[in-house]
């Protein structure tokens, strides 16, 4: 890569040196920019050839310079020679001027080191095109080494010599006494222009019919800048040292044959013995054959031998090379014609671009973008012509890439898109409103393309807009969509709104339905839906095409309509079209077709969207119910256990206190005391303890479920208790244990409180194992002094009439044997006990932070209140409306 850079940067900077060097200090350069060494050219392609600029109008030019170190081998006298024939021939192209001779835009300049002169834009030489890149920059240009000459080049590039020549031979009186391919220019257009007037002859007696032509000797001692090419001159220069116009004619021979030879001229000619070469030359030419003319197209090469005839008067003239069969190709012809197109008026111009469209497929696009666009771009001009040569053009336009459409054709269109007469030029561009939205850059597009598709709705013929709204879904997909939300669909719902005419409201509404796709969902549901409520129209067709709008949003899988929008507005709007008197038959079907689908879809996504609500309803309450029972077992834990604590701490208070007693002298009568005393402790203890073993109120089922699970409050005892039966040894029940943890209340885990008609089951409860208080048998003091002192057993009547009867024992097997339902009834009371809700919805909410029926955990509290549970749940309407504003 970096050795590619090196060699481009010398390249430039020896052609940078090369130009600074032959122009440096030649008044050309004070008007003009000298650019590129692109061609060489004039006799022994002498004369380099760069690409220029005009500084003041940026006009394009070429500058023709001659480097005057080319001759400093030559003594000075033939340094004069040279240069006086130069400046010869560019002072005599200078005067002449005609659309077949090189035209010249500044004359010839003279400085110490150059020749220069500027002329129109040129591509290369004739010569350079046929292969010889003499005096040409190093390496050569792809675009000369590759060019190639297609037969229209070649066929009207010769026509158009001839023609030049004719030119000279009948209106100017000279002969040009050197034609060759390196005198024979090829210019940006790719039209072949004459140059090279260094050898020209001008007639003695222009006024005569017949002109005489006076003809050097040829000098062989002569640098060979100040001889004519003897390849491509005629026999009579040399042998007769005699010139007319057929000596023209013969090379314009020799010139035809080296163009269909890949640039060999048909003889080559020995300069040191110029007349020993001729002699031969001219043998030759006598027993020239068609044989030797097999590279020359067959329909010309009868005239190639006549040109080449060793008798001047059998040659044929310029004029009559013109007109002969060969130079009727129609390419040929529709060069020719474009040639002369400023001489013509409007109806012949206006017949030929008609037939032109026939004509350019048949054409080289080389051809056509170099020699016709120029052509038909300068027409535009002349408005009454535009309408014949804009389709021509976009014709053209289809068959180049981007880039050239851009750097060629583009400029030439911008003034056309803001034409609005004749309308005719509005219709075009409309047809080929794709071509132009693909090839134009988006800048384009925005500021002149776009704005002309909306003059065109906007116009008030109604056939403009009715054709702009049948083209415009065929390009709308290349539209930027700001533009067509912003710009082109206001527009089109204004001539939908505003037209007098029903077919422009027609084509405006199926313009809408074929350009929804384009849209989005939400733009179209609150822009065009709401807009079709407006057409104030109610004929069929536009009942049919807003019919078509709403089928094609309700149907197309991009956009669809919500069905709040089918409910609140498609629906109240179609139904009453539907039953216009206007719609025949089918066209009422197809709207009742529609609604079905609409109605059909309607309940089908409503009716989805309330299961699915239900569902989540019914998830819902379950997640509330299982949250609270599990806040309630938290609870109740807390609180037994706080309980628990502190009935332990008041009996082991008591106990404490009477052991200490023991050691006294006060004898049994403060013993007998001090058992009272923990008699009554534990008696008010114990009648504190009972209340927790009464049973809460059963709560009725309710008539909304089938069933209700059982539940009961576990209390601190390992084994149930009846009031009215206690038996105490000792004064406490020797199996009587206190839980101070493992409390665990029933769990309802697998219960549907909804509708499921069987019993809910209860898991297991876990009970942990029960402390023992210790047995207080025999509670003996040791005597005062150490004595032992037998004492009687302190009487326990009292304490055991008190608790009534001892309970037969149950073990904690018997007790996980029990079914669940009948160990819970224990602490249920009968049905219709009084404070118990009708609901069981109720009853489990209410277990927030309170006993599973409704009551405070805690075994101190009044029994008076298991009448009244407090209640805090909120009514079934109020948790409904939370799930409403939960789910919308």
């Amino acid at each position: 890569m970096e050795s590619m850079l090196n060699k481009l940067k010398s390249t430039v900077t020896k052609v940078t040196a090369d130009v600074t060097s032959a122009v440096m200090g030649n008044p050309v350069t004070r008007e003009f920019d000298v650019g590129r060494h692109i061609a060489s050219g004039g006799n022994g392609l002498a004369w380099k050839i760069f690409n220029g600029t005009k500084k003041s109008t940026k006009q394009e030019v070429a500058v023709f310079v001659f480097d005057k170190k080319l001759i400093d081998k030559y003594q000075k006298f033939e340094k004069d020679q040279i240069i006086d024939s130069l400046k010869r021939g560019v002072q005599q192209l200078t005067r002449l001027r005609h659309p077949r001779l090189l035209t010249v835009q500044h004359p010839l300049e003279e400085s110490r080191d150059c020749l220069a002169f500027c002329t129109e834009p040129v591509f290369a030489s004739l010569a350079n095109v046929l292969g010889n890149w003499e005096n040409l920059p190093s390496p050569v240009s792809p675009d000369i080494k590759d060019y190639k000459l297609y037969d229209v080049e070649t066929k009207y590039g010769l026509l158009q010599v001839s023609e030049g020549l004719s030119f000279l031979h009948s209106s100017v009186k000279m002969v040009h006494g050197n034609i060759t391919p390196e005198n024979i220019i090829l210019n940006k257009s790719g039209a072949w222009k004459i140059m090279g007037f260094d050898f020209c002859v001008s007639s003695t007696n222009p006024s005569e019919q017949e002109p005489k032509f006076p003809c050097k000797e040829w000098d062989p001692n002569l640098p060979s800048l100040c001889l004519p090419n003897p390849e491509y001159l005629a026999p009579e220069y040399i042998l007769s040292v005699t010139c007319e116009t057929a000596s023209d004619m013969y090379s314009l021979g020799t010139v035809m044959y080296a163009v269909f030879n890949k640039g060999k001229p048909v003889f080559e000619v020995n300069k040191q013995d110029i007349y020993k070469s001729f002699s031969r030359q001219l043998d030759q030419l006598s027993r020239l054959g068609s044989s030797s003319l097999t590279s020359i197209p067959e329909e010309v090469r009868e005239h190639v031998k006549l040109l080449l005839n060793v008798t001047p008067t059998v040659r044929p003239d310029a004029d009559q090379m013109t007109k002969i069969p060969f130079f009727d190709d129609v390419g040929a012809v529709t060069l020719q014609y474009f040639d002369t197109l400023f001489q013509r008026d409007n109806l012949q111009k206006s017949q030929f671009f008609k037939g032109l469209p026939k004509v350019l497929p048949k054409l080289p696009k080389r051809v056509i973008v170099q020699r016709i666009l120029p052509c038909l771009s300068s027409e535009f001009v002349n408005p009454d012509m535009v309408p014949f040569v804009l389709p021509n053009v976009l014709l053209i336009a289809e068959e180049c890439t981007k880039e050239e459409y851009v750097k060629l054709i583009l400029p030439e269109l911008g003034p056309v898109f803001k034409q609005q007469e004749p309308i005719q030029i509005l219709l075009i561009f409309l047809q080929k409103m794709d071509l132009l939205l693909t090839k134009t850059p988006p800048d384009e597009i925005k500021n002149s393309v776009l704005p002309m598709v909306y003059r065109a709705l906007e116009a008030p013929s109604i056939q403009i807009q009715e054709l702009c709204l049948n083209i415009i879904p065929t390009f709308a997909n290349l539209i930027d969509y700001p533009s067509m939300k912003n710009a082109l669909i206001p527009r089109i719902k204004n001539a939908c709104l505003q037209t007098s005419s029903l077919a422009v409201r027609v084509n405006s509404l199926v313009c809408l339905g074929k350009i929804l796709e384009y849209l989005d969902k939400w733009f179209v549901l609150d822009d065009i839906l709401p807009f079709l409520q407006q057409i104030p129209s109610k004929e069929p067709a536009v009942l049919m095409g807003i019919l078509g709008i709403y089928k094609c949003t309700f149907t197309h899988k991009k956009l669809g309509i919500t069905k709040e929008q089918l409910a609140g507005k498609v629906l109240p709007h179609l139904i009453p079209l539907s039953i216009e008197n206007n719609l025949n038959l089918n066209q009422f079907n197809s709207f009742i077709s529609v609604i079905k689908e609409m109605l059909n879809r309607l309940e089908s996504e409503h009716k989805t969207k309330l299961e699915q609500l239900h569902i989540m309803q019914e998830q819902q309450k379950s997640l509330d119910i299982g949250n609270q029972m599990n806040a309630s077992e938290e609870t109740k834990v807390t609180n037994v256990g706080s309980q628990i604590d502190k009935v332990f701490n008041n009996i082991g208070a008591d106990l404490l206190t009477g052991g200490e007693s023991e050691n006294k002298e006060d004898g049994l009568q403060n013993k007998q005391k001090r058992t009272k005393d923990l008699t009554d402790t534990l008696m008010d203890n114990m009648s504190s303890l009972t209340s927790l073993s009464v049973s809460t109120p059963k709560i009725s089922a309710s008539s909304s479920f089938t069933s209700v699970p059982s539940t009961g409050l576990g209390m601190m005892f390992s084994t149930p208790i009846d009031n009215t039966k206690r038996n105490l040894t000792n004064g406490l029940n020797a199996n009587m244990g206190f839980q101070t943890s493992g409390f665990n209340m029933p769990v309802n885990t697998n219960q549907n409180f909804f509708s499921s008609p069987s019993t809910p089951g209860v898991t297991k409860m876990a009970l942990g194992t029960p402390s023992t208080l210790p047995n207080f048998n025999a509670v003996s003091v040791p005597p005062a002094g150490g004595k032992q002192t037998q004492q009687r057993p302190t009487d326990m009547s009292a304490l055991n009439n008190l608790f009534g009867p001892q309970k037969p024992k149950v073990s904690m097997n018997q007790l996980s044997q029990q079914k669940p339902n009948q160990w819970l009834n224990q602490f249920v009371p009968p049905q219709g006990s009084p404070g118990v809700g009708s609901s069981v919805m109720g009853t489990q909410v209410n277990m927030m932070g309170q006993s599973a029926f409704g009551m405070q955990a805690n075994p101190f509290f009044n029994p008076q209140n298991f009448a009244q549970p407090p209640t805090t749940m909120t009514s079934s309407s109020s948790a409904s409306n939370d799930l409403k504003d939960l789910f919308g």
